[in-house]
């Protein structure tokens, strides 16, 4: 995918720094690039930054290669080994540094305090600190008092990324939404402004606001996701049709289409990170998330059905052969990070199957897991073949050239991806979710 076509420059390009070339961070310095803003990344890792300052994308996202590429070339998008560097004259710094789930479930600060202290001593007490890591309420107000310790007066504005992986350039180029928030208003006003090019809708508030932003999005749908399970786990038990039961309810205006598929689960690097941040932020103030430590167990409890739906219809897993098809937590991309297929593959074979898996990007380094280089390899020998992630790949999958290699007959498909009539006319049972 090439990059989109230029949006209208800004009244004013900025000089700015972002912390960190990971797949936030990459994709945010590379739109601000296209949109015509000048941008010096920092990043530490040696062979990351040697790919990036030839004008190479380490990271596999559709676009992205291509954007980064023309940023260089355009003498607009520069990449250093050094955050101090990065941020030296910069009149914002976006700091996109990774924030790991900690004990309990806490967020880890450490890579943003560190990226923090770094430039503390180089930017400008007006220049804006920009914390586009997920974080959770409150982690603004401790960042600036961190700051203060240092004599870096800086504002600190949170302005969250919303980025879905296998669409991010286009989420970057063309976000729904920018949420900025801060105490001071003329950092936020900035940063704001920073976005005009986009011509998103901003929201603009305090930093704990746009904090609580991020979170309550990324629960609202996983707990979605959740409830479709739910839905489709009674709709076997009671004789109905998941699929027109969906249907009926995406047809209400107050719900609408999306996130309305049932599946193995969520999974990625921010759903159960940032559910789980969120029951802990909340515990820490004294209140108890019932609604959200409901979706985190029912979210695990779908694993174990697809699971036990697999171990049904080899008739046991001891010495069997299961074909998984996906590694990936969902299709286009390479992203195994909480990947429920990974999570399902870890369970069939601690229960004694042997895995035979095919990812069109993903790869894993896991006991009793072989992968294997296409689909039709995956179901050979295969006693029973699941499918774990949503490639479009699978969807256009002959059957019959699957049936003819499988050992087996049964089809579990946990993504409800294939067409049921096709997988039954090549003589294979075939098992979805709520069907």
């Amino acid at each position: 995918m090439a990059p989109a076509p230029d949006h209208a420059a800004p009244a004013a390009p900025r000089r700015l720094a972002v912390l960190g070339a990971g797949y936030v961070g990459l994709t945010t310095a590379a739109g601000f690039a296209h949109a015509g803003h000048r941008v010096r990344v920092g990043e530490a890792d040696a062979r990351r930054l040697a790919a990036l300052q030839a004008g190479e994308s380490p990271i596999t996202e559709p676009g992205l290669a291509a954007l980064v590429a023309a940023g260089v070339a355009a003498g607009r998008l520069e990449f250093c080994a050094d955050n101090a560097a990065a941020a030296a004259d910069a009149e914002a710094v976006f700091v996109a540094v990774p924030t790991p789930e900690g004990a309990g479930g806490r967020v880890d600060l450490s890579f943003v305090m560190a990226a923090l202290a770094a430039v503390a001593a180089v930017v400008g007490p007006s220049t804006p600190l920009v914390i586009k890591s997920s974080v959770p309420p409150g982690t603004a107000a401790r960042l600036t008092a961190f700051l203060r310790e240092l004599g870096c007066a800086a504002p600190v504005v949170v302005n969250p990324e919303f980025l879905q992986e296998g669409r991010a350039v286009q989420d970057v180029l063309h976000p729904y939404r920018v949420v900025v928030g801060s105490d001071d208003r003329d950092a936020a006003a900035l940063v704001a402004g920073l976005h005009e090019p986009f011509g998103a809708p901003v929201v603009i508030g305090g930093a704990a606001s746009a904090e609580l932003a991020k979170y309550a999005a990324n629960a609202y749908l996983a707990t979605r996701l959740t409830f479709v399970n739910a839905i489709a786990h009674l709709a076997e038990a009671v004789g109905a049709d998941a699929g027109d039961v969906l249907v009926a309810l995406s047809l209400d205006p107050r719900v609408g289409p999306h996130y309305l598929r049932p599946g193995p689960g969520y999974g990625g690097s921010c759903f159960p990170k940032d559910v789980r941040a969120l029951v802990a932020a909340a515990g820490d103030h004294g209140h108890d998330l019932k609604l959200l430590r409901a979706v985190v167990e029912t979210n695990d409890d779908q694993l174990d059905r697809v699971a036990a739906k697999v171990r049904t219809a080899a008739g046991g897993l001891q010495g069997k052969v299961v074909g998984l098809l996906g590694l990936a937590f969902k299709g286009g991309t390479a992203d195994t990070r909480s990947s429920p297929a990974v999570a399902l593959a870890e369970r069939l074979t601690a229960a004694g199957a042997s895995v035979q898996a095919y990812d069109p990007a993903a790869r894993v380094d896991l006991p009793g897991v072989v992968l294997v280089p296409d689909a039709v390899a995956a179901a050979a020998g295969a006693d029973v073949l699941l499918v774990a992630t949503e490639w479009e790949e699978f969807a256009a999958l002959e059957p019959a050239a699957l049936a003819a290699v499988m050992r087996g007959r049964a089809v579990v498909d946990a993504r409800n991806l294939l067409d049921r009539d096709a997988v039954e006319a090549a003589g294979l049972e075939y098992r979805g979710l709520g069907r």
